[in-house]
């Protein structure tokens, strides 16, 4: 199978190879459709939608995947959230990642227009947080890490090409 990730992080595209280890993965740099940094679970799945359906021509499936910020319902605070859809041209597939509740001082830049990734950067003292460990790995003490928690998105997006469930 030959697959799209929508996007030339290559940690989205480990994320994709580590959940689909028989495929040839490959990205494809494509617009998100949404801004830099997705605010809400709609723009977030938006952003997700739009980069699998833009890498998709040329493959037999395309995943997208896209990291935001949101307050989620019931539960206090600003939430790192992620997901992915997959999609093959007829059908879709959309999975949800961990949600990692962000630190006040971080929640309050990020409101503030800020995007997650740079803020990062600033309060860890380190260049490119988002390409490598991510703010998962960085919330949880590395007990996960970026690629393993869009992996996970990337799994639930998979299901219905995966298994005859759906």
């Amino acid at each position: 199978m030959h697959v799209a990730v929508g996007s030339g992080n290559p940690v989205k595209r480990d994320a994709v190879a580590e959940a689909l280890p028989e495929a040839r993965v490959e990205t494809e740099s494509v617009d998100s459709g949404v801004d830099e940094q997705p605010y809400g679970l709609a723009e977030t799945i938006e952003g997700a939608e739009t980069r699998a359906e833009r890498a998709l021509p040329g493959y037999d499936l395309a995943v997208g995947i896209e990291g935001g910020v949101a307050r989620l319902p019931d539960a206090e605070g600003l939430w790192l959230v992620m997901w992915a859809a997959a999609t093959d041209g007829d059908e879709w597939g959309r999975g949800g990642g961990p949600s990692v509740r962000l630190p006040e001082d971080i929640a309050r830049r990020v409101a503030a227009g800020a995007e997650l990734g740079p803020v990062m950067d600033d309060v860890l003292g380190e260049e490119g947080v988002a390409r490598e460990q991510g703010a998962a790995g960085a919330l949880t003490g590395g007990v996960t890490d970026r690629t393993e928690a869009l992996r996970t998105a990337v799994g639930g997006a998979l299901g219905p090409f995966l298994t005859a469930h759906y």
